[in-house]
């Protein structure tokens, strides 16, 4: 099984991570931010990945260390897991609705880190989290995964809806990219031979 663990320890945060990519999406991710532990939950349980989060962070000042430290040690976890990406699909993409949210994400597991991100959430909070730091998090996961993300909102009203439909449409576009392609298990899916 192509899995991963990672400790990251800063004086901000303490995070370990595991995650199995041939799972079936369990999930057990405490971070203490209860918001964040549900869009994590959503992107292993539509990614198929399994995964354990543990975060223990600096929340007395806000959430942002515990969200993009997090989003850092879970793009490590997904570049160690995926390996030399010898077989893999690479390429992955979704358009989700979710209620009046439209979320389209496509990636590319290249090795060559690049966010796009066209989503402006209408609130600065869902509950008392931040929403700015959605696009902190897949900042992190991107170019600590060494991922080309693209994420755009076609349609969304609800701050609550955009940002759940970015984490499964990423969580879909994810279980694409690091699937087995059976006509070429051996092969890396570049004509550089490498990614």
């Amino acid at each position: 099984m192509r899995s991963a663990q990672i400790s990251r320890k800063t004086a901000e945060t303490n995070i370990s991570v595991n995650i199995a990519l041939d799972g079936t999406g369990s999930y057990d991710n405490q971070t203490g931010v209860g918001f964040f532990d549900h869009m994590l939950d959503q992107l292993a349980r539509h990614s198929l990945i399994d995964m354990k989060i543990r975060c223990e962070g600096d929340l007395h000042i806000d959430d942002h260390h515990t969200v993009e430290d997090v989003g850092i040690a879970l793009g490590q976890a997904l570049s160690h897991a995926i390996g030399d990406k010898k077989g893999i699909r690479r390429y992955g993409a979704c358009l989700l609705p979710m209620d009046d949210a439209l979320v389209r994400a496509a990636l590319d597991l290249s090795g060559r880190p690049f966010l796009v991100w066209n989503m402006e959430l209408p609130t600065p909070k869902i509950g008392t989290f931040d929403t700015e730091l959605v696009r902190e998090f897949f900042q992190a996961l991107s170019t600590h995964g060494g991922i080309t993300l693209h994420v755009d909102a076609l349609h969304g009203i609800n701050s609550h809806h955009m940002a759940e439909a970015a984490f499964k449409a990423v969580a879909r576009a994810l279980r694409e990219a690091v699937e087995t392609d059976p006509r070429t298990t051996n092969a890396i899916p570049s004509t550089k031979g490498a990614l």
